[in-house]
């Protein structure tokens, strides 16, 4: 096989002509062929063969040729060649997304500087685009995709079915309607690699890794759907848990319980953008309360066992470990953001009055000298832990973020595992340059699995 990055160029002639530059004839082994196979994405189709006296490696395709193909755009491109096979322009790579609220020059919503900076980022290495589940024709098995265009701005061009899609639909509800599930699985059905999946439920990744000595050691003792006397037995074997939906996000409806022997029971939660802490002296009371908050309704709950995190001035921190798989198909850290919970809040979150730190600043305070050993530790864990959810899982993933904290003896802990990460800690200005390392993990990764890049690249 011959790998190699190209220049496409467009010519006007009407029938099916591709011309090579003799350099990267000869490296394509294609001497005294009169016709190949031109791939992109899944479809092929057959185009005469000459060649052109020029210097490095071009390809010029005819009017023709490019309408059958659907070549998007001239440019860098990757070129595979299997001798004797087809040759195949590329990749097409798809980001599937979505946003409630569209324009012209937001087709993606809120999500649209985003999946800019990716395409941006593919420019020069692969035919790389977005779009929604509506965009897709399955009868002609094609895409009306969003490409990027020369001035910054959004241009539409159809293209076959991609070599491999990148999942960011934003709805943990569409996810699981039969719509986007039926889409997924023909994606499959098609040999198109899909990652990710879907959004994990906080449940669904404890029973995943239940079996998984290696991971356990890390999870906190956590108990589905916990009926009132397995949440005290909890309470009094490890004084304070968290009490969260299973489906939650951003921190919503956590309750943070406690129980002290002779004080009784207590509980903290967010309401109307303030911290509440209420007092009971029975564990009826507590849960009487609970109920009347979710209408008698407490299913698809978690019970979690609290962990003395280590505190800057009496506030919790925990931290955030962004997941990629990269470009040799391997676990790696490609940000880390340290969440100082607000005073009296429930969690971490900014919203919630946490601030963001850098992980060396946090650990710094929380440990001195042995902070360097406690966050390389935290790095080797954290790929650990991907990897174990990533033999447990039934299919792709390309990316993670952890929810990691640190005790006070510097043991690590996993609080949850989000299969489509939010990218908030890269807003901080320390971690810029780690969000730009992420995004160009997603290319390399997708490079990966279309099969547009050497085994042994590095």
């Amino acid at each position: 096989m011959s790998l190699t990055i190209c220049n496409v160029h467009f010519t006007q002639q009407p029938e099916r002509i591709v011309w090579f530059s003799s350099p990267l004839a000869k490296l394509l082994k294609l001497g005294g062929r009169k016709s190949v196979n031109v791939k992109l994405g899944k479809d092929v189709v057959p185009a005469t063969v000459r060649t052109i006296k020029r210097k490095g490696n071009h390809v010029y395709m005819s009017a023709g040729l490019r309408r059958s193909v659907k070549v998007p755009k001239s440019g860098s491109v990757y070129l595979v060649g299997e001798e004797g096979e087809d040759i195949q322009l590329g990749p097409l790579i798809g980001v599937l997304t979505d946003s409630g609220t569209r324009s012209s020059s937001a087709p993606f919503g809120e999500r649209t500087g985003f999946v800019k900076q990716l395409l941006g980022l593919g420019q020069k290495r692969a035919y790389m685009f977005a779009f929604t589940p509506r965009d897709i024709n399955w009868q002609q098995e094609k895409i009306n995709g969003w490409f990027l265009d020369g001035g910054g701005g959004w241009t539409r061009r159809i293209v076959p079915l991609p070599d491999v899609i990148y999942n960011r639909l934003p709805s943990r509800r569409a996810e699981t309607g039969a719509t986007i599930t039926s889409l997924r699985e023909r994606f499959i059905r098609k040999k198109i690699p899909f990652f990710n999946w879907s959004f994990f439920n906080k449940a669904d990744v404890y029973k995943l890794l239940d079996n998984d000595p290696e991971a356990l050691r890390h999870l906190p003792e956590s108990v589905n759907n916990p009926a009132p006397e397995k949440i005290k037995e909890l309470l009094e074997k490890h004084q304070f848990l968290y009490y969260k939906p299973s489906a939650g996000s951003l921190g919503a409806g956590i309750y943070r319980l406690t129980y002290h022997p002779r004080k009784g029971y207590f509980i903290r939660y967010r309401k109307s953008g303030g911290n509440v802490l209420l007092r009971f002296s029975t564990f009826a009371g507590l849960m009487k309360m609970l109920r009347a908050r979710h209408g008698g309704d407490l299913n698809n709950y978690v019970a979690q066992q609290g962990i003395r995190l280590v505190e800057i001035d009496n506030c919790p921190i925990d931290f955030r470990f962004h997941m990629h798989k990269d470009g040799r198909n391997e676990w790696v850290v490609a940000g880390i953001g340290a969440k100082k919970a607000g005073r009296g809040s429930v969690t971490t979150h900014i919203k919630n009055g946490g601030s963001l730190m850098t992980p060396e600043q946090a650990l710094g305070r929380a440990f001195g000298a042995r902070s360097e050993e406690v966050l390389k530790e935290a790095r080797t864990v954290a790929v650990r832990l991907s990897e174990a959810i990533e033999r447990n899982y039934s299919h792709q993933l390309g990316e993670l973020g952890l929810d990691i904290g640190i005790d006070r003896d510097g043991e690590v802990w996993m609080f949850e595992a989000n299969a489509k990460p939010g990218r908030s800690i890269f807003k901080h200005p320390a971690l810029k340059e780690q969000g730009k390392a992420s995004l160009e993990y997603i290319l390399e990764h997708c490079l990966y699995l279309s099969r547009f890049r050497r085994r042994d690249e590095s």
